[in-house]
């Protein structure tokens, strides 16, 4: 069976994330029945990341295996038109090696977090982005941004339900940059790993918002690290600012 990578788009706040769930939508749920109706059979979808309820995506990867070749441009095609109306996109698709994983053949996968800072609601962008209504001290965030990266026990910036096997990832990369708006200012945080645990993006983050607040120090970052424990985590933050934007490969399918 021929074996293609998708790259997908989607809006997360109408699903439950993106792994499929007895009564309830998700994002694997709406791309599978997208696919049967191009081929009744098609084997379960595996994807680079399991979001969870409510997060967005712009650089999400999934594979498929088929029974008839398709060529990318018409599977992709294909796809969009049996997706609608849900707001999901296939954005790319490619003829991969039968040993491709999304999951396992991943070398980095990167995520955005947006928060806003200002005093009015979020008519555009409710939804896109974590709103606080209190000004962000981002230098500060990002001193105590710096403690957490290398390799390290994250488990205080993991779920109590994360099913990983350790909580020893390697974060790669944490950027915060600043961006003005017509009446207030967004900041954009950019996650680099390989890997990530459960809630770890969102934990982090919500911690580093205490931070830019005030009430926590530079300082306090690392000793929450330090802990290893769930309780010295930081309020852990909403999910619809949260976006999976990218996975590498080598190689990589999109390339042509």
């Amino acid at each position: 069976m021929p074996r293609y990578a998708l790259l997908l788009e989607y809006h997360g706040a109408p699903f439950r994330g993106w792994q499929r769930q007895r009564g309830a939508p998700s994002v694997q749920a709406a791309l599978e029945a997208a696919l049967a109706r191009l081929e009744p059979a098609v084997p379960a979808v595996a994807a680079a990341g399991r979001t969870d309820s409510g997060v967005h995506a712009t650089g999400q990867v999934a594979h498929c295996d088929l029974a008839r070749d398709w060529a990318p441009f018409r599977l992709m095609e294909a796809l969009n038109h049996h997706l609608r109306p849900e707001p999901v996109a296939v954005l790319d698709a490619a003829c991969v090696a039968e040993n491709f994983h999304a999951r396992f053949s991943a070398r980095e996968r990167r995520y955005l977090f947006r928060i806003v800072t200002r005093r009015a609601p979020l008519a555009i962008e409710a939804g896109l982005a974590w709103q606080r209504r209190h000004d962000l001290d981002a230098d500060a965030m990002r001193a105590a941004a710096a403690h957490l990266l290398g390799h390290h026990d994250f488990t205080t910036f993991r779920a109590s339900e994360c099913q990983a096997d350790s909580p020893m990832r390697t974060l790669d990369a944490l950027e915060i940059t600043e961006h003005p708006l017509p009446a207030g200012r967004e900041l954009r945080l950019v996650f680099r790993a390989r890997s990530f645990l459960h809630n770890q993006v969102r934990s982090i983050v919500g911690s580093l918002e205490r931070v830019g607040a005030g009430a926590w120090a530079p300082e306090d970052m690392a000793a929450a690290l330090a802990a290893r424990d769930r309780a010295a985590c930081g309020p852990v933050c909403p999910p619809h600012g949260l976006y999976l934007t990218g996975v590498d490969y080598a190689p990589d399918p999109f390339t042509n």
